[in-house]
């Protein structure tokens, strides 16, 4: 890559555009001066005046336009500026060695060769190059595709510069192609991204995708910034500090169907890599319109409505006029006459949106209690148990991710945890009921997982006798899937550990369901997950160590059986272990007490 890519890398200190094509404007008419006076070489210093003549004419044409133009990308510009103003510099010290000078020695050493004007003239023609190729990029509105001598050695670079004036310049069509080519271009590699984020080409997709005037336009701008920021966190944050997040939540909630698909794509892959834009997405309510779609066929009996739908549940929730993203109200006629656009749209389009609000849900839930407070308010789990149960594929996949990511964070915050899943409130139930549901009759493990995950976490939120939670977990226990087992175990020890308040309950339960006779069976499996499985028979060891079934099972002789090679790997499990194996001493007849177990 060509000069310097970032002559003033402190924006706030950079000189106005005007200011930066001064210089060499001004340094231009020095060189045409000195060469003019010159002494010896007049023929060659004469040529090389026309030149830097040119190249002030094409300066100062830039100069009009930057002026007649608003919201000009300068970074082509200036970088192109940068590279005239150094080969001015070069050829004004040439020059300059061709005045009369006193003293035979000094005229000695400011003889200039031909080979020494030879490479100034080329220097000056790769500038009146770089500049007639800026100045046709303007009068085509960055339809012309050629190759300025600056990016010779990088075509990529003219390529973005092209698109991205094109963007800012061109007609409709043109714009919505360019951003089709910029996404290509960022599809390619992640240095692509890069440079189309560096050399300006985010802040015009922004603009183009908030103009409605073009859903094709919108579409291809949505696609392109999805594929600029997948996998590049500074992009991601480049939109969020460009303010763009505003943008792209206004859209989402008021364009046409298919610019939605690709804008709350945009919203997943931004939320999946960055917790400023998560929190930010969130600041400007971007839940509310993703719940609204995700919601638009969905339906639930209410014994005290009749048949109400969650979505208008969901739109119910605010006033009657559409929230702004910065507040305001849009009224009640755009919401009605996004309803009448809905009707006509297609089964397979409907399912699309439906699939990509749900993806965005799953990942602004990622750890950000704030996205899951807006879920859990906004009525989002009813809307989200009832795809689970009547949808399949993708979206009831995503609708899986998205719970287990609530419960998640709920697991960590007990006032989350007691107020959206409360045992007792409608929608919680209808959550659990789906979760127990997946956990008993799925076969998918991608399915059985985030399920088995989600009623784990909630662990703590269940009183001491509820065997209808316990038993499906149990059962798992015995799945042939050992990832599935062993997450069942995972769930299960927080049920019995002992920061449960209703641990040893939890614990009865576990034997009444016959759980010991299969998580011995998995114990047997030499896997890398067998330390879950562990913990949870050192808690029960611990929790109902008088039991008659751990007797029968040889609970103690398996944990001193694999006490060393789990430990090994896992000596933070040595507390746990030395207690769990002395517990079971204490009740089980003829065995050794164990004062030191295994050296610990």
């Amino acid at each position: 890559m060509m000069g310097n890519p970032n002559p003033n890398p402190n924006p706030e200190e950079e000189r106005s555009l005007q200011e930066e094509l001064s210089g060499p404007i001004l340094l231009g008419d020095r060189v045409i001066k000195l060469a003019h006076e010159a002494e010896s070489s007049k023929t060659e210093c004469s040529e090389l005046a026309n030149k830097v003549h040119l190249l002030c004419d094409s300066l100062r044409s830039v100069v009009r336009v930057v002026s007649a133009t608003q919201s000009l990308n300068e970074r082509p510009i200036r970088r192109i500026v940068w590279e005239v103003s150094k080969n001015l510099e070069r050829t004004l010290a040439h020059v300059r060695k061709c005045k009369k000078h006193g003293g035979v020695l000094r005229q000695v050493f400011s003889i200039t060769t031909t080979a020494d004007f030879r490479k100034v003239w080329n220097l000056l023609e790769s500038s009146n190059g770089d500049m007639s190729w800026l100045l046709s990029i303007f009068d085509s509105k960055g339809t012309n595709l050629s190759l300025p001598p600056i990016a010779s050695n990088d075509p990529i670079l003219a390529w973005v510069w092209t698109y991205t004036y094109t963007l800012q310049l061109g007609q409709l069509k043109d714009r919505a192609e360019a951003a089709t080519n910029l996404g290509s271009l960022a599809r390619d590699n992640d240095r692509n991204k890069f440079i189309i984020m560096e050399e300006g080409g985010v802040l015009p997709l922004l603009k183009l995708l908030k103009e409605a005037a073009s859903p094709d336009a919108q579409v291809a701008a949505a696609n392109a910034l999805v594929n600029i920021a997948t996998n590049q966190n500074r992009v991601v944050r480049f939109i969020v500090e460009s303010v763009g997040v505003p943008t792209i939540v206004q859209v989402l909630g008021d364009s046409p169907m298919r610019v939605r698909v690709s804008v709350a794509n945009l919203v997943s892959t931004m939320a999946e890599q960055d917790t400023v834009a998560r929190e930010e997405f969130v600041r400007v309510n971007v839940t509310r319109p993703l719940v609204s779609l995700l919601s638009m066929d969905t339906v639930l009996a209410d014994p005290m409505a009749g048949r109400a739908s969650i979505h208008s549940l969901v739109l119910n929730l605010s006033s009657a006029g559409e929230v702004n993203s910065d507040g305001g109200s849009r009224g009640g006629h755009q919401h009605h006459r996004r309803e009448r656009e809905r009707d006509v749209e297609s089964p397979e389009l409907r399912n699309d949106i439906k699939v990509c609000c749900a993806k965005a849900l799953w990942k602004l839930s990622e750890g950000c209690l704030s996205s899951c407070r807006k879920i859990t308010e906004t009525k989002g789990l009813l809307c989200l148990a009832k795809i689970i149960e009547s949808e399949s594929g993708e979206l009831r996949f995503n609708c899986l991710m998205v719970v287990m990511e609530i419960a998640s964070v709920a697991e960590s915050n007990a006032d989350l945890r007691r107020a959206a899943f409360k045992p007792t409130a409608p929608a919680a139930k209808a959550v659990l009921d789906q979760l127990l549901r997946v956990v008993r009759e799925e076969s998918d493990p991608a399915l059985k997982i985030p399920a088995i995950k989600s009623i784990g976490a909630l662990a703590r939120n269940f009183s001491g006798k509820v065997p209808q939670v316990l038993g499906p977990l149990v059962a798992q226990l015995g799945n042939r899937d050992v990832d599935v087992a062993s997450e069942a175990a995972i769930a299960l020890v927080k049920f019995v550990c002992l920061d449960n308040y209703n641990c040893v309950d939890h614990s009865k339960a576990i034997l009444e369901l016959d759980g010991i006779p299969k998580l011995m069976s998995l114990l047997q499996i030499n896997d890398r997950q067998q330390v879950h499985g562990l913990k949870l028979l050192c808690y029960l060891a611990l929790n109902v160590g008088n039991s008659k079934v751990l007797e029968q099972e040889r609970a103690l002789s398996t944990l001193e059986k694999l006490a060393c090679p789990v430990l090994a790997q896992h000596p933070d499990l040595k507390e746990l272990y030395a207690k769990a194996i002395h517990h079971l001493t204490l009740y089980q007849p003829g065995a050794q007490l164990h004062k030191q177990p295994f050296g610990l």
